[in-house]
C-alpha cells in the first residue's frame, strides 16, 4: 500500500514531531511514529505499475505552483483506538490538487480507500493513531487543549510513502514547479 501525500517543511514536521513525542512522554501514544513524516494524505492506494504512477504525480507536481494551508483547532475520528489530529483547512488549491491527483491515479489503481474521495476526504495531520482508547481521549484533549493549532503550511511537494513492514517510509518527493497565476 502507498500514501501519495505532501510532507511538511521540515520547520512544521519537528514541530508535529516535538508535539507527537510529548503525547508519547505523557501518555504512551507512539503508533503515529509508524510515518516518522508529518504530512497531508491524499490518497492511499496500491498500484498496477510504480513507475506510472511516479510519471503521473511528476506531471501533476510540475504543473502545480506551492500554495499555502491553514491548521485549526483538533478533530477526531471516534472509535476504538479513536484517531486525533489537525484539521487542515479545504481550499479551491487543496481540493484542485486533490481532484487532479485522484484524476491521474485513477486508471493506475488496483484499489483505494474510501476515504480518498472528495466527498469524503477530510485533510489533517495526525498526532495519535490505533494506540488510543476513549478512556485516553479526554486527558490527551485536555493536554492538547493548552496549545493553539493556527498554523499556515507550505504545500510545495508529492511525496510517495511506502508502506515498509510496520512503517510507511518516503519513496520519492516531487516538487511542485507551477507558476502562481496572477491574484
Amino acid at each position: 500500500m502507498l500514501a501519495i501525500t505532501s510532507v511538511l517543511s521540515p520547520h512544521y514536521a519537528a514541530r508535529i514531531n516535538r508535539l507527537i513525542k510529548s503525547l508519547e512522554t505523557k501518555f504512551g501514544l507512539n503508533d503515529v511514529q509508524a510515518t516518522p513524516e508529518p504530512h497531508i494524505t491524499y490518497q492511499l492506494a496500491g498500484v498496477r505499475k510504480l513507475s506510472a504512477l511516479h510519471a503521473a504525480l511528476r506531471q501533476v507536481a510540475a504543473a502545480t505552483p506551492p500554495f499555502a494551508v491553514h491548521t485549526t483547532g483538533l478533530g477526531v475520528f471516534p472509535g476504538p483506538n479513536p484517531t486525533i489530529y489537525i484539521p487542515v483547512l479545504r481550499t479551491n488549491e487543496l481540493n484542485q490538487l486533490h481532484q487532479r491527483i485522484l484524476a491521474a491515479t485513477a486508471p493506475l489503481a488496483l484499489r483505494t480507500d474510501r476515504f480518498s474521495g472528495p466527498e469524503c476526504w477530510l485533510p489533517h495531520i495526525s498526532l495519535a493513531l490505533h494506540d488510543t482508547t476513549p478512556a485516553l481521549l479526554g486527558p490527551v484533549l485536555q493536554y492538547l487543549n493548552q496549545q493553539t493549532f493556527n498554523l499556515k503550511l507550505p504545500v510545495d511537494n508529492l511525496t510517495i510513502l511506502r508502506q515498509q513492514g510496520d512503517l510507511f517510509l518516503r519513496e520519492e518527493v516531487f516538487a511542485f514547479q507551477g507558476v502562481a497565476g496572477p491574484v
